[in-house]
């Protein structure tokens, strides 16, 4: 079976306007069994998106129309292909009551999640998105002291959201648990940061959780390597972590990025 966990839409105010009925179809003949439509959620009352733009996520007032167009396609397609409603959840350290209060009010509309850090917060209480920009990652080197310190504080943040009391429909995907290596091949880290990686799948592991396996990374000219890269890979597997493929594709053409990367490291782990 193939089955996409993180798929974007039109939605998306970062993305391309590729319609979702050519997800569907190119996903079809690529040969996938199953989907899942994972849009940016909005993001927490009282967060203000740090980005140039401020378009990290869908607005609220879109979430009835979203939910509505997957249903559509999910009565076009049905007996083709398994098509998931679904949501890619920001966790955003000192808004988990906004976002336990936002998943209890969605959470019902949905079938599937994924729950990802994007925004860090820096000892001053404010916020950067780690993946950006490069330039954007440079500044935060700057203002943290180095890359190092940068990797820290997102490996710090990941270990909180697998810890966080999100309520009953809190995603039990952690999304691309190594998002902050982007930027490697220009700024890369000093430290393997070996340890933390493998407390974070021990925590997924304990609380049953699974791991999303992103290909995007593949195809980002500075980090090329999947998030989680294949060694990551292999010891989740090994540890008995669910481990879910995701294209994590903002346009059509990009279903099934990485994923023959992920396919060789899965078979490397039997």
């Amino acid at each position: 079976m193939l089955i996409d966990g993180h798929v974007h839409t039109p939605f998306c105010p970062h993305g391309t306007k590729d319609v979702l009925d050519d997800y569907v179809e190119r996903a079809l003949s690529i040969g996938y069994t199953e989907i899942t439509f994972t849009e940016h959620a909005p993001l927490p009352e009282g967060f203000a998106d740090p980005t140039p733009l401020k378009d990290s996520a869908m607005k609220r007032e879109d979430l009835e129309q979203y939910f509505f167009e997957i249903d559509k396609v999910k009565n076009k397609y049905k007996g083709r292909i398994r098509i998931h409603t679904g949501l890619e959840v920001d966790y955003i350290e000192g808004f988990e009551k906004e976002t336990a209060a936002f998943l209890d009010q969605t959470g019902k509309n949905l079938d599937d999640a994924i729950l990802s850090v994007h925004f860090l917060k820096d000892r001053n209480g404010d916020y950067s998105c780690v993946d950006y920009s490069p330039a954007n990652f440079e500044k935060m080197a700057g203002h943290y002291g180095s890359v190092d310190k940068v990797y820290e504080n997102y490996y710090r943040t990941v270990l909180k959201s697998i810890e966080a009391n999100l309520g009953l429909y809190k995603p039990k995907r952690i999304g691309h648990i190594t998002l902050v290596h982007k930027f490697q091949l220009k700024y890369p880290p000093e430290k393997t940061f070996t340890n933390e990686i493998h407390h974070i799948l021990e925590k997924i592991c304990s609380c049953g959780y699974e791991i999303d396996c992103n290909g995007a990374g593949t195809a980002k000219p500075l980090c090329r390597e999947t998030y989680p890269p294949s060694n990551v890979i292999e010891k989740a597997a090994d540890m008995g972590i669910p481990l879910i493929y995701g294209s994590d594709a903002h346009q059509v053409k990009e279903l099934g990025q990485g994923m023959n990367f992920i396919r060789k490291s899965l078979h490397a782990a039997d």
